[in-house]
């Protein structure tokens, strides 16, 4: 296509590209300095980035972020970021260029939204079900967990709900733990013990509906049966230190 010039030369018409002047991440806020009000808003999400740190250790394609603002241009401004407790992207850099990100943009992600969030609810409501539902629907992430183990009889909802993005509108799934096919995990409730401290968590899980283990899960799994090993060879009269 072209146009005409005021010197009656014929022109090549430019093509608009609005990724043009979209900011980079260099020059967005990593967030919106909304402090969370309970120390779960914080730890649930870290312990779900810690199991894939050890789940798919072996692969670079999957991004999960906490508390980081999330950039697009579905909203009313892109220059608003929507801020989740926790995220997860599939077929983006580990650690992009090798750095860590200060945002996710998602113009800089080859448009690749995330495909999984998380809210954990606070008892400052954050609009998990409805603003912010209708934000994470527009910018087409698929499934949307809302963890509600203290709030939820306030809200009028359930403590943990997964909804799927179906023909455009959240879907409410039922099941738990909830398998994932697109992303290869499930999600659901357990509890976590760090010494005499006991609180229920969310966990990943298998296709089997088994879930995964922490590290120190795994290394205590271990230990047992190297203790249960070495009771048996004691009964055949072997000592099992001289192995």
């Amino acid at each position: 296509m072209a146009y005409w010039s005021n010197d009656h030369k014929m022109l090549p018409m430019v093509k608009f590209d609005p990724h043009h002047i979209l900011p980079t991440s260099a020059e967005l806020p990593c967030s919106d300095d909304t402090p969370v009000d309970n120390e779960d808003q914080n730890f649930i999400p870290n312990l779900l980035l810690f199991l894939l740190e050890s789940i798919w250790a072996n692969r670079n394609d999957w991004f999960f972020s906490i508390d980081m603002g999330i950039y697009h241009t579905t909203g009313v401004s892109h220059l608003v970021p929507v801020v989740p407790d926790g995220f997860l992207s599939l077929g983006v850099e580990r650690r992009k260029a090798g750095k860590s990100r200060s945002s996710y943009v998602v113009w800089e992600e080859q448009d690749i939204v995330p495909q999984f969030v998380l809210e954990v609810v606070s008892k400052t409501p954050g609009n998990e079900y409805d603003s912010k539902l209708n934000t994470y629907a527009k910018l087409g992430v698929l499934y949307y967990v809302i963890y509600n183990s203290q709030y939820w009889q306030r809200d009028q909802q359930q403590p943990f709900e997964v909804y799927k993005l179906i023909a455009g509108k959240y879907q409410l799934q039922i099941g738990e733990p909830f398998w994932m096919p697109e992303i290869g995990l499930g999600i659901g409730r357990a509890n976590y013990i760090s010494g005499v401290v006991q609180r229920e968590v969310l966990y990943w899980y298998d296709q089997t509906g088994d879930r995964y283990l922490t590290s120190e899960e795994i290394a205590q799994t271990e230990r047992q049966k190297r203790e249960k090993l070495a009771a048996k060879l004691r009964e055949l009269g072997i000592d099992p230190e001289n192995i």
